[in-house]
């Protein structure tokens, strides 16, 4: 299994659990002033971090004003056709992009076919519309296993616990199109956006709108059974009658002897058409909860949800990047490939967690403000009163010119 890019610990408590490392070799605690001056460089780092995801909610905005179905109020000026398309590409781009940011993956069709085969305990089997998309993207985060209880059908009064394979998070994006699986009103202009949690993988089609619920093979067989059954009955009891007693007067005798044996066949074949239907309605009415617990957000609250995300694991590696060169990496430094051992290694062995740290992404951000330094392939912090100055030289500088855009250029 693939591991994840996410870092599981709040950014203020990750400033607490670094200033109670001990280092390598369980002596190097910080003392009270250094806990001082690295709790302000983090505070620093977190304002600088904040500071540039508070300048791309104005540009989510604007990408996402013209297909928002909760926007209030709308757009002043309608965009064309070919404004429409060209700007639903850039939104395409954008939440692609700051999902990337976020260390969430992107599920293409022929990965949610394959897992989505059948369904849970929790979830409903469904037939999805495909074609009822125009755009459609789905990406998921902290695919692993989650426990659950349930309820055998032999043994109602006892519960069991089951390890089920789930995303801790998934996200969808996606515009419809006309399609006799919606309504005539479905609005087919609007991008929406949804953000689940605890998903179960095979029950993904879930998330999906347009999707007709699948009889269960049971009733299906069931169904079969009783028209092939009746088709059989009715040829082996015709074929006892010669064919002038069918043609004749006898005829309307022969169907009064198949009429009660037909009845109960049909009679059957109906009770399990409308159990289905019945069972059909349970399966949606258990669609509609599982969603509704599971639902974390719709639209634009998805995109600031994921900015948020994003910001805290931004933070989170800068963090770590610093923190561990400054106080293990000596004055000739580590390699990247050090610092992205011990920074695994650590985080394994004390939180328990799993994590493939993006190194290049961490030492690029802090080399592009100047908290580190590269000497050979060996990268060395700045003093943390240094580092401090920086920070502060780049708050100056962004008060004068702003400061820069991370989502990508229109």
């Amino acid at each position: 299994m693939l591991r994840e890019h996410f870092i599981p610990i709040r950014v203020s408590d990750l400033i607490g659990y670094l200033c109670a490392e001990t280092g390598p070799m369980h002596n190097q605690a910080l003392s009270p002033d250094e806990q001082a001056a690295f709790r302000q460089f983090a505070n620093a780092v977190v304002a600088h971090i904040h500071t540039l995801y508070q300048a791309e909610i104005r540009q989510l905005k604007d990408a996402y004003a013209p297909f928002d179905p909760d926007a209030d109020p709308k757009p002043l000026n309608r965009l064309t056709d070919e404004e429409w398309l060209a700007a639903l590409e850039r939104l395409t781009d954008t939440f692609s992009h700051l999902l990337s940011r976020a260390n969430y993956r992107r599920l293409s069709r022929p990965d949610m076919e394959e897992i989505m085969q059948g369904a849970s305990d929790w979830g409903v089997d469904l037939d999805v519309a495909w074609d009822a998309f125009d755009k459609l993207e789905v990406f998921y985060r902290g695919k692993g296993f989650s426990n659950r209880t349930r309820r055998r059908l032999l043994r109602p009064w006892r519960k069991e616990e089951v390890a089920v394979p789930t995303f801790a998070r998934a996200a969808v994006m996606f515009k419809l199109r006309p399609h006799e699986r919606l309504d005539e009103d479905a609005d087919t202009r609007s991008v929406f956006l949804k953000l689940f949690k605890d998903i179960p993988q095979v029950d993904v089609e879930m998330l999906l709108p347009g999707g007709r619920v699948r009889m269960p093979r049971l009733d299906r067989l069931k169904l079969g059974g009783s028209a092939t059954s009746s088709v059989a009955y009715v040829g082996w009891k015709l074929s006892a009658f010669p064919l002038s007693s069918l043609l004749g007067d006898f005829g309307t005798g022969v169907l009064l002897a198949l009429y009660t044996p037909l009845a109960l066949i049909g009679g059957y074949a109906y009770k399990t058409w409308y159990g289905f239907r019945t069972a059909r309605q349970a399966y949606e009415f258990q669609l509609n909860q599982s969603l509704y617990h599971q639902l974390l957000d719709n639209n634009s609250g998805v995109m600031f949800r994921l900015l948020d995300e994003a910001e805290e694991q931004d933070t989170r590696e800068v963090l770590l990047g610093y923190f561990y060169l400054w106080r293990y990496a000596g004055p000739n430094g580590w390699t990247a490939e050090e610092l992205d051992y011990y920074v695994e290694l650590d985080l394994e062995r004390r939180l328990g967690a799993d994590v493939n740290f993006e190194i290049l992404d961490a030492l690029s951000k802090l080399t592009r403000v100047g908290l580190i330094e590269l000497n050979g392939d060996r990268y060395r912090a700045m003093p943390i009163d240094a580092a401090q100055a920086k920070l502060n030289a780049i708050w100056e500088h962004y008060a004068r010119t702003g400061p820069p855009t991370l989502l990508p250029a229109d």
